[in-house]
């Protein structure tokens, strides 16, 4: 992965600042986009390639701009923003082709102006884009926040502890993923059910629930796989909506790990998912290309057992209480999936792009036959262990 750099020293005062509208513009020589905002900021703005993204990071704001909204002009084929991590807000910007940030400065409040966030982009060819990308980036400038959920690191349980059940809210901050057809995000859908299940749970007083995230937050892949294992998890479920093309199609299923996916859809439905840290702007040019093999050769036999165990009974819960695929337990190869001593399953909860399964998941009261559905799977796992 190449990258470069372009670092600008805080400007103006300290504090969260609220982004009031985001504009962009087309002119002779480069696409501009403007940040209205509250607050002059620090900033950071590089490039990445595979795909070609121009990334913003900011010190973490609140957003009062719709995330759905439309921003293709110019160099600029789309844009996404959200919360990073802790105290790092960024945006991701799709662009056409190899392109360098010409200028990127803050204006400060003239008249009725607020600060403005300015970027321009020039498009540039590919061996000027290769020159731009050698000088490694400063590290982002952030606002050090602790994490809302730490991980737990309290060493060996003893033998009558609760059981640790981790609790995967897929997607979240910069990461939409799939959006539905009346505009509904999946980040907010598995948040929603992440927190309702978490509740279920704590409510019996059996379980020890530890979240990936509880709130509105990027996470990448791995870390959300490192605070599984980092808990001593006894079972991680990671939670998800699916879209389709074929809108007709709904209902809910179960995936495990398998290095050999069960279908093509199962398939292209892993490659999708293991996208979310490029969607987010993640930098890969440092991970080994044999990383995904290696975990795979280390998830123990016993480990995805049990996960099929559990995903069994998911889907017979869930088939008692909402409506599933036919096939309702799959098998792909989940990035995050594959903690090798946790057993894990990724519940696709319905589809998105069928306004039914979308009217569901955005109700509280008609998805509570699904959180329910698994907190008795997880009451019978662990009943019969």
């Amino acid at each position: 992965m190449l990258l470069s750099p372009l670092f600008a020293a805080p400007q103006a005062v300290a504090g969260q600042g609220v982004v009031t509208g985001v504009r962009t513009g087309v002119h002779t020589d480069k696409t501009r986009l403007v940040l209205d905002m509250t607050e002059g900021v620090e900033f950071q703005v590089f490039v990445l390639d595979k795909p070609y993204r121009v990334v913003i990071d900011l010190p973490e704001v609140a957003w009062q701009t719709r995330p759905d909204a439309q921003y293709h002009k110019g160099l600029i084929k789309g844009m996404r923003f959200g919360l990073f991590e802790a105290g790092t807000s960024r945006i991701v910007i799709d662009v056409s082709g190899p392109v360098k940030v010409h200028r990127a400065f803050v204006l400060p409040p003239k008249g009725s102006s607020k600060y403005r966030f300015v970027v321009d982009l020039v498009a540039v060819q590919s061996n000027e884009f290769r020159r731009l990308i050698a000088t490694p980036r400063s590290k982002p400038v952030k606002k050090v926040v602790p994490s809302a959920t730490p991980a737990q690191t309290n060493g060996s349980r003893k033998a009558n502890a609760k059981p640790v059940i981790v609790i995967d809210a897929g997607h979240g901050g910069v990461d939409p993923g799939t959006i539905g057809v009346s505009g509904s995000h999946e980040k907010e859908v598995t948040l929603a059910v992440a927190l309702e299940l978490r509740k279920k749970l704590q409510r019996s007083g059996k379980y020890k629930v530890v979240m990936t995230r509880d709130r509105d937050v990027f996470v990448r892949l791995r870390r959300r796989v490192a605070r599984g294992r980092a808990a001593k998890g006894d079972l991680f479920v990671s939670l998800h909506a699916d879209s389709i093309r074929k809108r007709s199609v709904r209902g809910a299923s179960v995936y495990t790990l398998s290095e050999k996916s069960s279908d093509k859809e199962a398939a292209a439905l892993a490659a999708k998912e293991n996208k979310a840290d490029i969607i987010a702007g993640m930098d890969f040019g440092d991970q080994s290309k044999d990383v995904a093999n290696i975990l795979i050769d280390l998830a123990q036999r016993e480990t995805m057992n049990l996960s099929a165990t559990f995903a069994s009974l998911v889907v017979d819960e869930l088939a008692s209480s909402v409506r599933v695929l036919r096939r309702s337990h799959r098998f792909a190869g989940f990035a995050v999936l594959k903690a090798p001593d946790v057993p894990s399953v990724l519940i696709e909860m319905g589809y998105l792009s069928n306004r039914e399964d979308e009217r569901i998941l955005r109700s509280p009261k008609r998805r509570a036959a699904l959180v329910s559905a698994l907190a008795r799977s997880i009451d019978t796992y662990f009943a019969k262990r």
